[in-house]
């Protein structure tokens, strides 16, 4: 991956948009030699005069002819090309056709004199998705990976497809969109008998195919590409100042299909910012066959404008909801970027009321006065470390804050910040005027800009209690080199710097730096060393 230096916005890593790398062909090959008569099946195919049933006849006959060339010196590229394209169309095709009655059932099919019948397999432990799982397939090919640096992709025999999961209505954890996932579609012949196999090739790399076991065709890529592409900017930028317009984007998304034997690594993104931000960095982590393997990546998002503190309790809230659905899942590994790693360190850090005398015992008594046991400002401010967490990475965190929240930046965007009315009036009628306690005005809600400000009495809270789990330090510097006066354009060595870390690696870049080569490599190790630890 090239190493990219960003123009940066506060708390904004802005991406450049490269794609790259090879992906499989989007037409059949000249219907010359050997395998001619594939590719006029496949020809055959694609009309739409013929049946559905008889289209997937000479799918199935364009497949079969193909795979008896894969061998072939002259024909054998061309063979793979038509079988791959032969398998991804078949899929499609029953998956949607006649409402679905084609699928997942015996079929007798036929193309003139010849007469295939077809069956699907069955799931199984070792990579092979029960056929009934998605509700959808599209070609891996035609999925626009603009905002992909670079394409992840195997190259090898099957139809690489993205199958989608969208149910009505939307399960728990789910995306607008859906939950997607790489599935490679294969196709084995015994004579007229035939098996259609939709594999996981994250982990089944390979799959018999025409009396041998051949390395699959696969698009890791394109999954992620097919989440929508919206502005990051426009986005980031309306979720941290209009709040209240974009409360309803709050939750754990699942990228993937929950796995009980893949560990969750959930993805945190911090101010001014959107989930979308980490689709290069899970990109180049699944770049190992290993991460890819054992990991099932998830992001949290949230509307930035709100408190560090209260955004931290609507994710522990999210974790809880996540675990209590899904209670043989594995412990989860946190990310978490700028003030996504603040709400990460809540995770793993217990505090009580008493601990809040850390700012003066008349300073926290102020605080608690008119706070109710288990109200919104007492389930923000105290908290339990979650148990289901294993370990956590924070990326140019501000753990004791940033100057620019309280500069000429950070005071105009608390100005322009509008937080949601029933916060507002929950925080006001529950603190009074101990709201100066943690914003220094007592006119002045807490918001995302003052939860950053040096001056918020939470960080001296979290400062004295331990974090409860293995955790990590990627920390920028600008090119200085002059560590510990370091910064990384926003975030200052000594609010990102963690006595306690288990590592701490000084990448070379600004603020935006998660998609630096550095912090990839260094995520990779970190996630190898969280595998061997298990």
């Amino acid at each position: 991956m090239k190493s990219r230096m960003k123009s940066q916005l506060p708390f904004f890593p802005l991406y450049a948009i490269l794609a790259l790398g090879s992906c499989a062909p989007t037409s059949l090959p000249p219907a010359e030699g050997s395998h001619r008569a594939a590719v006029v099946s496949m020809q055959q195919a694609a009309s739409l005069k013929a049946t559905p049933e008889q289209r997937a006849a000479l799918y199935l006959q364009a497949a079969r002819e193909a795979s008896v060339l894969l061998d072939s010196p002259e024909s054998g590229a061309a063979a793979r090309s038509i079988y791959n394209k032969a398998a991804a169309d078949l899929t499609m095709l029953l998956r949607s056709s006649d409402q679905g009655s084609l699928w997942n059932r015996p079929l007798t099919l036929s193309s003139g004199d010849t007469t295939y019948r077809l069956r699907f397999a069955k799931k199984t432990r070792d990579g092979q998705w029960n056929p009934d799982y998605f509700t959808s397939f599209t070609p891996a090919e035609e999925v626009d990976l603009k905002t992909i640096d670079r394409r992840n992709r195997q190259d090898g025999v099957g139809g690489a497809l993205v199958g989608i999961r969208k149910t009505e209505p939307l399960e728990a954890f789910s995306s607008r969109v859906g939950v997607t996932a790489p599935v490679t579609a294969a196709l084995e012949f015994r004579g007229n008998e035939a098996v259609l196999s939709l594999v996981d090739p994250t982990v089944k790399t390979k799959s018999r195919v025409a009396g041998k076991d051949r390395l699959l065709d696969a698009d890791f890529s394109a999954p992620l590409a097919y989440y929508p592409q919206k502005n990051d900017l426009v986005e980031g930028f309306m979720g941290a100042l209009r709040v209240a317009e974009h409360m309803n984007i709050t939750g754990l998304y699942m990228l993937q299909p929950y796995d009980p034997d893949r560990i969750p690594l959930v993805f945190v993104h911090g101010l001014i910012s959107t989930p979308r931000m980490w689709r290069n960095v899970i990109n180049e982590l699944e770049t190992d066959p290993e991460l890819r393997r054992r990991y099932q990546c998830m992001v949290f998002a949230y509307p930035t404008g709100n408190p560090p503190l209260y955004s931290a309790l609507r994710l522990r809230e999210e974790l809880v909801k996540f675990y209590g659905q899904h209670p043989a899942a594995r412990d989860a590994v946190l990310v978490g970027h700028s003030m996504g790693g603040i709400l990460s360190r809540v995770q793993v850090t217990s505090v009580d009321r008493n601990d809040w005398d850390a700012i003066g015992e008349q300073k926290a008594s102020a605080f608690f006065a008119k706070v109710k046991p288990g109200d919104l400002v007492d389930r923000s401010t105290c908290f339990t470390a979650n148990p289901h967490v294993g370990r956590t990475v924070f990326i140019c965190t501000p753990h004791r804050g940033s100057e620019m929240a309280v500069g000429t930046v950070g005071t105009l965007a608390m100005r322009l910040i509008a937080l949601p009315l029933d916060i507002t009036s929950t925080v006001t009628s529950a603190m009074g005027d101990s709201i100066e306690i943690i914003t220094g005005d007592a006119k002045r809600i807490p918001n995302s800009v003052t939860g950053l400000s040096p001056k918020n009495p939470t960080y001296k809270v979290l400062e004295s209690q331990p974090l409860e789990v293995p955790h990590h330090s990627i920390i920028g510097d600008r090119g200085k080199g002059d560590t510990p006066q370091s910064s990384d354009g926003v975030v200052q060595y000594w609010s990102s710097q963690m006595k306690a870390a288990a590592s701490e690696k000084i990448v070379p870049g600004p603020h935006g730096s998660c998609e630096l080569p550095e912090t990839i490599d260094e995520l990779r190790r970190i996630l190898k060393l969280h595998l061997n630890s298990r």
